[in-house]
């Protein structure tokens, strides 16, 4: 993979919402065998009765109550362990079900999703820190200010709620800014932490070419007067970031800016990085000035700081906080914000995730099982049962049954549809940081309501909540429309609208008991710890 050390989390969401309690039952069972009918219905030799294990299926429900015969062993999530190392394992509990272990590969090798932006958020914020400490600035550090250094900006990014969900809540264990709504009921739900992440009061391009070209300086102004106190962040890019950052900004609302009680951060969202970055630091010094860091780089004064939110990725993240630094700028000048490429722009190849049989019982005998293909010896897969150990301060995977089932570090986590491990949020943050923090034992039967996301009031970026103030005064109607704009395909097959359609917006979607939930949520995202 790409990266040495793997942070794993994501494992108790997919437990508490597919596999814990009576997730099988008669109903479900039939619905399942008409869908495989129609699908193995071969218009030439028809359909193989013998093909759907519907006798297996209905043995759990007579025999099991409905819940799964399997034993999971997780390492604790949050652990940070290298690559190449086991992170679970699976086994079925009871002889008739050999076949369940690798029927749920499918659903839980997603893992490798919430796993990967984990890992991939936690080497950010390393590189974030780097900065932070080599450009003069490690207060920022030591007050955990630079957890909301790089903010998620994912959710239209990503193909699904549910991967907004466990992919925001998997950076949320490495940062504290999000507008993820879904990821903090993701952490709230699954993990019990009340408010995982906090956001600030934002614009938007249409909250600001709405009041016209002419009027863009009266917009910034409105942010300002709206928002008196506390940090906004401003798009300034509608038309001219530098008549922005020199005329408006430092010029007619420069005052406003250092007599707030708070911090505007401006936004450009276009332009040539890491070029687009100086540029707007150097013009923002020629307005506020700036002071030096011990190290010797600039620093703007606090009433103002940038943040950019375009084309971040983990390697333009690091070339822009290098060209800073090398031409004299302190990284604590500048958060980011990453949307598709936080969340979305990773695959389960980015880790090489896989999923292997290691270990069979046939005829009463135990049989190491091995892949090894001639053609890829990357693809040899681990043999034997195997545990998870720290020697000498290191981990490593033992195989062939030769590890100490006494040093082993999975901790059984799932075993006949009982949650075992309840882990906090809280907890898994202190690991990810690694810090030693044993796991909450529990013994959970029931599972989480199907749909806890479908929540019309929380299915948007959280800075949305607060644009009702940013429109001109007067404003009835807006008209917004949805594009490609290029692309790697010259032309578009439009589909799945009426899929949203019909899950989140059709009929009776907004209620009084939906509205004073996503309040909740809302005041608890915009409670700043410190405004």
């Amino acid at each position: 993979g790409e990266y040495e050390e793997v942070c794993f989390f994501g494992l108790q969401y997919f437990l508490k919402k597919y596999m814990v309690g009576e997730v099988v039952t008669m109903d479900k069972i039939s619905e399942a065998e008409t869908y495989f009918k129609s699908l193995f219905s071969h218009p030439v030799w028809g359909y193989d009765e013998k093909l759907f294990n519907r006798g297996a299926w209905e043995y759990i429900v007579k025999e099991k109550g409905g819940k799964l015969p399997i034993e999971i062993k997780a390492v604790p999530e949050g652990t940070v362990v290298p690559y190449k190392n086991v992170l679970f394992t699976m086994e079925n509990t009871d002889d008739r079900c050999f076949w369940l272990t690798n029927y749920l590969e499918t659903l839980l090798v997603q893992l490798w999703y919430p796993t990967t932006v984990c890992t991939q958020s936690r080497e950010q914020k390393k590189i974030i820190v780097k900065y932070l400490q080599s450009t003069g600035t490690p207060e920022v550090i030591e007050k955990g200010l630079h957890l909301f250094k790089l903010h998620d900006f994912g959710f239209r990014g990503v193909s699904s709620v549910e991967s907004a969900a466990t992919g925001g809540a998997a950076h949320l264990v490495n940062f504290l800014g999000t507008d993820t709504m879904s990821a903090l009921v993701c952490a709230k739900k699954f993990y019990g932490e009340e408010c995982a992440g906090f956001s600030i009061p934002a614009s938007e391009h249409s909250t600001i070419t709405s009041w016209g070209r002419e009027g863009e300086c009266n917009a910034m102004r409105n942010m300002l007067e709206k928002y008196p106190k506390g940090i906004v962040a401003c798009v300034s890019d509608s038309y001219d970031i530098f008549q922005a950052c020199e005329k408006y900004w430092g010029g007619e609302l420069k005052e406003m800016i250092e007599q707030r009680d708070g911090m505007l951060v401006v936004r450009p969202d276009s332009g040539e990085l890491p070029v687009i970055v100086l540029q707007v630091l150097e013009c923002l010094e020629g307005r506020f000035g700036s002071s030096k860091t011990p190290t010797g780089h600039k620093l703007l004064p606090p009433c103002i700081r940038v943040i950019q939110g375009d084309g971040i990725d983990i390697k333009s993240l690091d070339m822009i906080l290098k060209a800073m630094s090398d031409a004299g700028w302190a990284a604590d000048n500048l958060a980011f914000g990453s949307g598709g490429a936080l969340l979305q722009k990773l695959h389960r190849d980015t880790q090489k995730v896989a999923f292997k049989c290691s270990y069979a019982c046939v005829n009463g005998e135990g049989v190491d099982v091995v892949k090894d293909p001639i053609t890829d010896p990357g693809k040899k897969s681990k043999k034997g049962r195997l545990t998870l150990e720290l020697q000498d301060g290191k981990w490593v995977t033992m195989t062939e049954g030769k590890g100490d089932p006494s040093k082993d570090q999975l901790v059984e986590v799932f075993r006949d549809g009982k949650l075992l491990v309840d882990d906090s949020f809280a907890c898994i943050r202190r690991r990810s940081n690694g810090e030693s923090e044993r796991p909450r034992t529990t013994s959970l039967t029931t599972g989480k309501p199907a749909d806890v996301m479908n929540n019309i009031v929380m299915l948007t970026d959280s800075y949305k909540v607060t644009h009702h103030l940013q429109y001109p005064a007067g404003t009835s109607k807006v008209y917004s429309y949805f594009e490609c704009r290029g692309g790697a395909y010259e032309d578009v097959c439009f589909f799945g609208l009426q899929y949203f359609l019909k899950k989140y917006m059709v009929g009776e979607v907004v209620t009084m008991d939906k509205i004073s939930e996503a309040e909740t949520y809302f005041k608890s995202l915009f409670s700043h710890p410190v405004w």
